[in-house]
């Protein structure tokens, strides 16, 4: 997804302060939530975050559902944090979709029209306009309860987008649907979020669903921002040990003199990169190599005695949970992990290149 451009300066079309300026400070006895999120017209956000980080909080206090305690909430330069969820024009898609079950298809999209004052004929009307976009014209009288997951999630979403919201907020929309389905319904939110000119944030614990969907991600740990970036950004270089179990990397913290990395509490790492001071080392669990003897005449500049802790099979892929020297994940084919005879407490050599790790400043 090529993620969109943004200056300082608003937006062609847009006015200084459009979109999304926040903080949001809730406190809930022992947890306490304080996330600052900002966006332009036309941006969509992730929130990710382990379960009870407050990536929902944040969400409801959005819609107006959780009053803030402290901080502010202003979009389009109109504050919000007086305003009740009705008076917001913000659109909700749900995880269950709470969609009306006596209601038609096309009545459950006319009802936010309807509550906005337009008389039913136009309602309907834009309602239809909406379920035709999501290609559901032929199930506008369809309830519910006759609709597929799919089909559902769509209905819900043009539903949101009927009230011509300023801000969409998007709660685990695909967390409900069977894989096959999830990767169609990807899809065609992802040509929906393209054309919606508003701000939207989207809520997700899957990280596929953040990096096709959103512009930017913004990482919530224990109620703080951990990490913010394009996905690419994050992705290459997280920050915390969330994010890169998310992303699919080892990752370490050490500080550097030149290529060597001194692990904090283990082992270096030599890395191409060179650095002063305090870093994070990563690297892929396909880059790890694993002998079952010392490794004679080796390339590679990093290598750590360790013994297999678990073995899972991912795929076509075996991954390999390492402790010892330095605890790591390695993947191996079927082919590799049954040539090595692996087996938990299975002592072990792995290696890694120098040019295979990636280290920058923490």
């Amino acid at each position: 997804m090529t993620t969109r451009d943004r200056t300082d300066a608003p937006a062609p079309g847009t006015t200084a302060g459009a979109g999304l300026d926040a903080r949001l400070v809730v406190d809930r006895g022992s947890f306490r939530l304080d996330v600052a999120l900002t966006a332009a017209p036309g941006d969509v956000v992730a929130l990710l975050g382990p379960n009870g980080a407050g990536k929902t909080t944040a969400l409801r206090a959005l819609a107006g559902l959780v009053p803030l305690d402290g901080g502010h909430l202003r979009l389009d330069g109109t504050p919000l944090d007086r305003t009740p969820p009705e008076g917001r024009p913000v659109g909700v898609v749900f995880q269950d979709y709470l969609l009306f079950p006596h209601l038609t298809a096309l009545d459950n999209v006319a009802f936010g029209p309807r509550c906005q004052g337009l008389a039913k004929a136009e309602a309907r009307a834009r309602a239809a306009e909406w379920l035709d976009r999501m290609g559901l014209a032929a199930h506008a009288g369809a309830r519910p309860r006759r609709l597929s997951g799919g089909q559902a999630q769509r209905v819900a979403l043009a539903r949101a987008l009927a009230t011509r919201p300023r801000l969409l907020l998007l709660d685990e929309p695909l967390a409900a649907l069977d894989a096959r389905t999830r990767l169609e319904v990807r899809a065609r939110l992802r040509r929906h979020l393209a054309g919606f000119e508003a701000v939207a944030v989207l809520v997700t614990h899957d990280p596929l669903d953040a990096m096709v969907l959103a512009d930017r991600l913004v990482v919530v740990e224990g109620g703080r921002v951990v990490q913010e970036g394009t996905p690419s950004d994050v992705a290459r270089r997280p920050r915390t040990d969330y994010i890169a179990r998310l992303v699919g990397l080892n990752l370490y913290r050490g500080r550097a003199e030149g290529h060597a990395v001194r692990l904090d509490g283990g082992p270096s790492v030599t890395t191409t990169e060179e650095l002063s001071g305090p870093v994070f080392v990563a690297f892929a669990p396909s880059a790890v190599t694993l002998h079952r003897e010392r490794p004679t005449g080796s390339s590679a500049r990093n290598l750590w005695h360790c013994e297999v802790a678990g073995l899972e099979t991912h795929g076509d892929r075996i991954r390999a949970d390492l402790d010892g020297d330095l605890p790591l994940a390695a993947d191996l084919t079927t082919a590799a992990a049954a040539e090595l005879d692996l087996f938990p407490g299975t002592e072990v050599w792995a290696s890694v290149k120098a040019v295979q790790t990636h280290a920058y400043p923490a």
